[in-house]
């Protein structure tokens, strides 16, 4: 099978990305949930604040919820896998987040629910572009962008925020999805097909790895930098926790506003909770390492 490959944008935008495969634009795209807030508004339960120590862990329970539960949002294509980007953290460039109410005043990058998240919290959401942050925020437009530590090298907000604390326990991942037109998935031949996907499987596992593994490189580089990286204390961990919770329950209640039960949509959290739980508890056991998350998974403890 011939791949032609087209680089972010070159072909379609992120935003355009899962109608343009819909469509036949593109047979396979990548994206994130929240470039189409409220498209995929089952999918966005794993965009709750429910707090996810890594990656692998948030992957991992958003694969077996679409599993489980099969939702309406991907009736139009192919999925191949989810993922998740790791726990999003909050980078600020002049003044450093390190109890709840140093939020207030500050305007932080974040779309979708990610920004419904920050607004909770006390600060002030932007959605914008990701390309535009680092001058955003190098020029005072905002004050800082909630994201992972990945992107303290990849889009370089090392060389313009200065603290970068870290919120796993409260942090909503952004869903990723890797998806195939159908027509395009059903014309293969039946070989080629079953070569297509039995490297879906192993692929899907390696691209989980990946996103644990970028946080290292981004967190070294931000240390390169001389961002400080800050770590919450028991109480406002408890604060945070308290302050997002309005974010749940008026998922619930859009979610009942569309027709689905109360009943329902709270089962579907009950079973993200449970994942996560359990996924962790997989993570600590087999010393899969995180730059993020409890003690338990951090390489300076797995290597003891």
């Amino acid at each position: 099978m011939k791949v032609d490959y087209f680089a972010g944008g070159a072909l379609l935008t992120a935003p355009a990305m899962f109608d343009g495969v819909i469509d036949g634009v593109a047979d396979i795209g990548y994206s994130h949930v929240y470039y189409t807030a409220g498209r995929m508004p089952i999918t966005e339960v794993a965009g709750l604040p429910l707090g996810y120590p890594s990656a692998w862990v948030a992957a991992q329970a958003l694969n077996d919820f679409t599993d489980q539960f099969k939702p309406s949002d991907w009736d139009k294509v192919k999925v191949l896998w989810m993922n998740t980007s790791t726990p999003s953290g909050i980078s600020t460039s002049k003044k450093a987040v390190r109890k709840l109410e140093d939020l207030k005043g500050l305007t932080i990058r974040a779309p979708g629910l990610a920004g419904d998240v920050i607004k909770a919290l006390g600060g002030t959401p932007a959605p914008t572009p990701m390309p535009e942050v680092y001058d955003a925020i190098s020029k005072g437009v905002i004050d800082g962008e909630a994201s992972n530590f990945e992107t303290l090298r990849t889009f370089k907000f090392a060389e313009v925020v200065k603290y970068e604390t870290s919120v796993w326990q409260i942090t909503n991942p952004y869903p990723f999805y890797l998806v195939m037109n159908q027509n395009s998935y059903a014309k293969l031949p039946p070989d080629i097909k079953g070569i297509f996907d039995k490297l879906v499987g192993e692929y899907k596992e390696r691209s989980i790895l990946m996103w644990n593994s970028v946080d290292f490189v981004g967190k070294a580089y931000g240390v390169e930098k001389g961002v400080e990286f800050i770590e919450l204390s028991a109480d406002e961990v408890a604060k945070f926790k308290a302050a997002v919770e309005p974010v749940i329950d008026n998922y619930v209640k859009g979610m009942v506003a569309k027709g689905y039960t109360e009943a329902e949509v709270k089962g579907w959290i009950s079973f993200m909770r449970e994942r996560i739980d359990f996924w962790t508890a997989k993570q600590i056991a087999w010393r899969i390492p995180s730059a993020a998350g409890p003690p338990e998974v951090k390489p300076e403890a797995l290597i003891k």
